[in-house]
């Protein structure tokens, strides 16, 4: 099995390199990664200036552009030979509920799903995670059952794990996106110039934490998967949207 590792974190994090080195254990790992931390770049592809890639060693290529550039350029010629899977990730913080709309490491994993592949994104719950270990573990169990089990064309699993030791975790349960608040007020400042800055408000606390939700599971110390697809259509208002503009 060859496997397309990328992130949103940059090349450097530790959560990329210990999965890295786990997933290395059983197969075939080339990291294609951010110079730099891009989190929050969603799906974003950089189309008005040429990218840069540099390769670091044999099976580490750094690009100068967003998680979904790294898959994208990974997939479409980089790599000599097209990658089994595309795992992203391990994110520095949990990717819950609306997250998935702003998240790079779940774009990451939605640019490989969206040209055919397989895909998982990974994420711990602390953004100062002292057990990616655990996180790595919950990775390889999923990727071992996809021999058996693959996972539906187009789909893909955006899993959280527990920042805790693998002994005190649950185990897995398959969840739904709950959702959150909206996010904070911008936090104004002033630069050292006297020009106004403002910094984009905190993440809104959960509005839906309910039975079966991403947050319910993670909070109760479970590993929480939830196969997301991007087809957008709200198909229930068709029918009162054709009334409405006929």
């Amino acid at each position: 099995m060859h496997i397309l590792l990328s992130n949103d974190d940059g090349y450097l994090s530790p959560g990329l390199n210990i999965l890295a080195d786990r997933l290395s254990r059983f197969a075939t790992v080339t990291m294609v990664a951010p110079d730099r931390d891009r989190s929050g770049a969603s799906n974003s592809l950089t189309l008005s200036r040429p990218l840069r890639p540099r390769q670091l060693e044999e099976r580490l290529w750094v690009i100068d552009g967003t998680p979904s550039d790294c898959v994208h350029l990974g997939i479409k010629g980089l790599l000599p030979q097209m990658p089994d899977l595309v795992v992203s990730g391990i994110n520095h913080g949990a990717n819950l509920g609306d997250d998935v709309l702003y998240s790079g490491t779940v774009a990451a994993a939605s640019e490989g799903r969206a040209l055919g592949l397989p895909a998982i994104a990974v994420s711990s719950q602390s953004f100062s995670p002292e057990h990616l270990d655990s996180a790595a573990h919950w990775v390889e169990w999923l990727i071992h059952r996809f021999d058996d089990h693959p996972i539906p064309a187009y789909t893909l699993l955006n899993v959280n794990v527990p920042d805790q030791p693998l002994e005190q975790i649950h185990g897995i349960r398959s969840t739904r996106l709950g959702r959150r608040h909206p996010s904070g007020q911008l936090v104004r400042d002033i630069d050292p110039r006297g020009r106004e800055i403002v910094w984009i408000g905190a993440a809104g606390e959960a509005e839906d934490a309910g039975e079966g939700t991403d947050f319910q599971a993670l909070a109760e110390g479970w590993v929480s998967v939830t196969p997301i697809h991007f087809d957008m259509t709200r198909h229930e208002a068709m029918s009162a949207l054709e009334q409405w503009l006929s």
